[in-house]
């Protein structure tokens, strides 16, 4: 059982996964700004769930601190801060990054991203933590769909990162969610090409009046023919 700490997980994204990784059988802290917040997570996952053990609430620096990877559901202006504050627990771990560089978070389109100087959220991540196993995943799967447990999740998780043991050690984990077929992109400057596909999904989510819009990658498995 791997010990993961949604960071910031207590809004719809990060509930649903830290729900999912839970039915998985894994061991999951919700990390919050105050144990408070965290704890309402928890409970609200309990709400779904049962009286499930393998959940708990801490305080962000404190779920870092006792995890053994990581995952940031927080918004782009939330970043930095939340980083910073568990930057001593993230150091050797892989942290899976879901920031989303969209207009929305300064007010602006959910449909459009914003140009960040380091190239991507996720490029971001690695330069505010050297010494964390910086992975850009999760962005491209609807929130709708983390919490649809009866139904497998209909999209790939496309990742990217510069430590290749991070990326394989993440990958069999993302796949115990049902649905869900890890897509290795490459290393982590791909992030600005993952994270552009955000705002297309929304953009189609709202033109299909739907919120289940999503990815898949085929034909991989086919190799070459000349």
């Amino acid at each position: 059982m791997v010990k993961i700490a949604v960071i910031g997980g207590t809004g719809g994204q990060g509930l649903g996964i830290a729900t999912r990784f839970v039915v998985a059988g894994e061991d999951v802290i919700i990390g919050s700004r105050t144990m408070e917040k965290a704890q309402a997570g928890v409970d609200k996952v309990k709400e779904l769930l049962g009286d499930v053990k393998n959940i708990r609430a801490a305080e962000n620096p404190d779920a870092a601190k006792e995890a053994d990877m990581l995952i940031l559901t927080v918004p782009l202006m939330a970043q930095k801060d939340t980083l910073l504050s568990i930057k001593e627990g993230a150091a050797g771990k892989p942290l899976m990054d879901a920031t989303g560089p969209l207009e929305s978070c300064i007010g602006g389109s959910a449909t459009k991203c914003l140009s960040l100087t380091e190239g991507s959220a996720a490029q971001r991540a690695q330069s505010i933590l050297p010494e964390a196993k910086v992975i850009c995943a999760f962005n491209n799967i609807s929130q709708t769909w983390w919490m649809q447990l009866k139904e497998p999740i209909d999209c790939d998780c496309l990742i990217c990162g510069d430590d290749k043991d991070a990326k394989a050690l993440v990958t069999p984990l993302i796949e115990k969610i049902p649905g869900i077929k890890v897509i290795d992109c490459g290393m982590l400057e791909r992030a600005s090409i993952i994270e552009k596909i955000t705002p297309l999904l929304i953009g189609l989510n709202i033109r299909n009046k739907c919120q289940f819009g999503g990815i898949r990658i085929t034909g991989l498995d086919k190799g070459r023919i000349c």
